[in-house]
């Protein structure tokens, strides 16, 4: 018996030994090997061997090997051991939770948590799981749980706070949350512990950025905690100066910054970057040297937020040197440096240069290549863009955003059309950005129909309070000839910025309400919404529009006086479309004398188009001659020379440049319309036979003139630049392809639709007045798209006040009888009376004018 009972003792104490040897050797391969990769295998030798030995550990050893398992990237071995103990304990089951949280599995850390009674839970196995909740952004299921902690009875602790105050700064959206919380520390006793101090912080600081919530009353909150502690850690400093950056508030930053006694590398980042962000350039750089006369290294931080900004500032040389500089002093380049390079240099214009730099990395990352991607983008390289956007090995939901926004105001709108589609279909997620590239491809089709579509799904989808989205919408529809759905889009956007303000003063523009335009840009600048050069080149446009010379003069000059915005030569040529379109076309070429550089092509054509309308044939010979040099293959300018000839009479001129044009080997674009019926476009041309309907619309074409006829209508032959008999004439102008896509939609569309045509060149003023009498014939709206402009026709009268047509009547109204200053006109137009009276006094242009009026 007693051999029996010594035998016991002694097997028992060579348990204990072997279970204290195994107990240390997994000791020291946790706190030895926690970071090495060869942990895991080891730590599988370890468990083989007790295996093979068996030797049946206990539940301390057995929590060890799940432990370290799960520490090792070994969740798959740590379920299985723990899966085989009959009744884990509260250690074990609290092991993995904590690993299935970090795994990114919440759903299976709750599953242990509720499988955990409630007899052997305690506070460390809550921590656990509202830490995993918190840690993988779900807020609310950790508050939840908190709650029901409380409920129970147990004691939180300062790691609870801290864990339950990080899930609070996911979702807090208003003051009251952060109030409540921070009573339930105060009552807890838990405030003196700087852990859950500087997560109230937090809290203060991320609730402060809600748009919901009052900043500045958030931040004093914040800000009175931070002075309040009786010690502060590094983080304490870097939340508080962090948080005031993220608000904007980057003079309470700084105070805070400058009163660090030693002033770490992340608040010397964050500075840096509050500054970049904000635009504060030289502040930012500034920042850069005093950090590195302080003895700073600068990390990939640092150096990623002064590329940043040598990139927004065009800082070309500047990032050149950061460059160097990383390339001296670091052995390993972070790849986020390498992204802010690629960055700098598409943006200062190297594009090839940002490709040298992509290509020359290691490891390339998403970002790396939506970079590139932008870059290609940006430069109009829509085809080496197509090429690079099929070799990316892995696409998000950027990448596809790019591509389509960069198809679509690259004018390829079908494509872009087409790729939101294969996105969808391949069940990428459709962000707003992806819907406003879509929808920006509809503008430039014209498809209304399906842009409407896409607006219903933004809406469904809840994006309808999107900018972007918005933005774009209001150009859709701008363009598609629906200008109250613009208008309707940015009443309504919740907010709006200076692109929202563009495009709707562009759009009235377009659309010819040019005193709407002005008051709205008007509106704009008493917001205080500071213009740019976009803004000056829409009013002006839309001054040209409507007529509106000295409000457009007014907005080119108070450009450059006032906001300091440098005219370009898109300026210039808005400037002189201006005046050539009003006639003041000596004005206009007195600007283009003191143009402060050579004037372009844009120039030249804006000054020829308007001596086409105003029959000034030596000064449009002297135009079309300026652009026979800069574009000597560009069709426009042979078409409006010869018709500028033809306009005056001089059909011989007429001749010899369109001859000039043939030999030239310069082939004129064909005038063709479209409209939409039934999800068919049908597209016509100037005296069109090959359309399957083409004769039922003459037919029906021949009944409305004579209704028109009856109305006052009269064909005006001047339109038609060819020498001919008048019936050769007024048939010539009823085969124009406008009127013949206008008359098929009217045959073909339901009574009372309204009828949009697209034509590619610029209506004719034949055609204009047409359409004038077709609408109230018909009482129907037409809506049609030139290559300039929209004219909305609706009972008799144009959007564009008729000013366009006014100005195409200039110089061919015959004035029977006039007499002016004693002179008798009988039988003479205008034109031959300014080439009487162009050397005479301004007064005598006065009453010239009064005669016209």
């Amino acid at each position: 018996m007693k051999n029996a009972v010594k035998t016991s003792l002694q097997n028992q104490s060579a348990t204990g030994s072997i279970a204290n040897f195994y107990a240390v050797q997994l000791q020291l391969l946790c706190r030895e090997h926690k970071h090495a990769t060869s942990a895991s295998a080891l730590l599988r030798s370890i468990h083989a061997n007790m295996i093979t030995s068996g030797f049946s550990p206990r539940s301390h050893i057995l929590n060890s090997l799940i432990n370290i398992y799960c520490k090792n990237s070994g969740l798959v071995y740590a379920k299985h051991l723990f899966d085989r103990i009959p009744q884990p304990d509260v250690v074990a089951r609290t092991t993995m939770i904590a690993a299935y949280s970090a795994s990114g599995e919440p759903k299976l850390a709750r599953e242990v948590f509720d499988k955990t009674p409630l007899s052997i839970r305690d506070t460390v196995c809550y921590n656990a799981m509202i830490t995993g909740y918190s840690h993988n952004n779900d807020g609310h299921a950790a508050i939840k749980l908190f709650l029901d902690m409380r409920w129970k009875n147990f004691l939180p602790d300062e790691y609870t706070y801290t864990s339950v105050l990080a899930a609070l700064a996911l979702i807090a959206d208003h003051e009251m949350h952060c109030r409540q919380l921070h009573c339930a520390v105060a009552k807890s006793g838990m405030a003196n512990f700087k852990c859950v101090v500087n997560a109230l912080i937090s809290v203060y600081v991320r609730c402060a950025s809600s748009p919901l919530a009052s900043s500045l009353l958030l931040m004093d909150s914040a800000s009175k905690l931070f002075y309040e502690m009786p010690e502060r850690d590094d983080l304490s400093w870097t939340t508080i100066i962090t948080g005031y950056v993220k608000n904007d508030d980057l003079d309470a930053a700084r105070k805070v910054f400058d009163g660090m006694d030693e002033k770490l590398l992340v608040a010397w980042n964050a500075m840096i970057s509050g500054y970049v962000h904000k635009g504060f350039i030289f502040e930012a750089l500034d920042m850069l040297r005093k950090m590195y006369l302080a003895g700073m290294k600068p990390d990939e931080f640092t150096c990623t937020s002064i590329l940043s900004a040598c990139a927004d500032a065009g800082l070309f040389l500047l990032g050149k040197q950061v460059h160097a500089y990383v390339r001296r002093t670091e052995e390993k380049i972070h790849v986020s440096v390498y992204n802010a390079l690629i960055t700098l240099y598409w943006k200062c214009g190297r594009v090839d240069d940002a490709r040298k730099v992509f290509d020359n990395l290691v490891f390339k990352d998403l970002v790396s290549w939506n970079a590139v991607l932008s870059a290609y983008v940006s430069a109009g390289r829509i085809n080496e863009a197509k090429l690079f956007f099929d070799e990316m090995p892995e696409k998000n939901s950027l990448a596809w955003t790019v591509m389509i926004s960069g198809l679509a105001q690259n004018g390829l709108g079908e494509d872009g059309l087409k790729l939101f589609n294969q996105m969808r279909v391949k069940g990428i997620e459709l962000c707003d950005y992806a819907f406003a590239g879509a929808i920006t491809s509809c503008a430039v089709l014209g498809a209304l129909e399906t842009g409407c579509q896409l607006h219903a799904q933004l809406i469904q989808r809840g994006y309808d309070s999107s900018l972007s989205a918005g933005n774009a919408l209001v150009t859709f529809y701008g363009r598609s000839g629906v200008i109250e759905a613009a208008r309707n889009v940015f009443l309504t956007m919740p907010c709006v910025d200076l692109v929202s303000w563009n495009a709707l003063v562009a759009a009235l523009g377009q659309h010819g309400y040019g005193v709407q335009a002005v008051e709205l840009f008007e509106q704009m600048l008493d917001e205080n919404i500071m213009p740019d050069r976009i803004s000056f080149l829409t009013v002006i446009s839309a001054c040209s529009h409507a007529g509106l010379v000295e409000k457009g003069r007014h907005y080119f000059n108070i450009m450059h006086s006032v906001y300091k915005i440098s005219p370009g030569e898109d300026h210039y040529a808005r400037l002189i479309d201006l005046l050539s379109r009003a006639g003041r076309l000596l004005e206009a070429k007195e600007v283009i004398q003191n143009m402060p550089y050579k004037p372009g092509a844009p120039i030249w054509e804006a000054l020829l188009a308007g001596c086409r309308t105003h029959r000034n044939v030596d000064l449009g010979v002297e135009a079309a001659e300026q652009l026979f040099e800069l574009t000597p293959q560009h069709d426009g300018t042979y078409i409006l020379l010869a018709n500028t000839f033809a306009a005056a009479g001089r059909w011989d001129d007429a001749a010899k440049v369109r001859k000039l044009m043939r030999d030239q080997g310069v082939k004129k674009e064909p005038g063709c319309s479209w409209i939409k019926v039934e999800n068919t476009v049908h597209v016509f041309l100037v005296g069109d036979t090959a359309h399957p309907e083409i004769q039922v619309v003459y037919n029906y074409l021949e009944e409305l003139r004579l209704k028109m006829r009856k109305m006052g209508y009269v064909p005006d032959t001047q339109y038609v630049l060819h020498d001919m008999e008048t019936e050769q004439k007024e048939y010539a102008l009823s085969t124009h392809s406008e009127k013949l896509a206008v008359v098929f939609g009217l045959l073909k569309l339901p009574r009372g639709a309204t009828i949009r045509v697209f034509k590619n060149l610029r209506i004719c003023g034949d055609c204009h007045n047409a359409f004038k009498f077709m609408s109230k014939v018909e009482a129907r709206e037409i809506i049609v798209r030139d290559g300039n402009r929209f004219h909305h026709f609706r009972d008799g009268e144009c959007s564009c006040g008729n000013y366009w047509e006014k100005l195409q009547h200039l110089w061919t109204v015959n004035i029977f009888t006039v007499n002016v200053s004693g002179l008798w006109f009988p039988g003479c137009s205008v034109h031959q009376i300014y080439l009487y009276l162009k050397e005479f006094p301004p007064i005598i242009w006065c009453r010239v004018a009064d005669l016209l009026a």
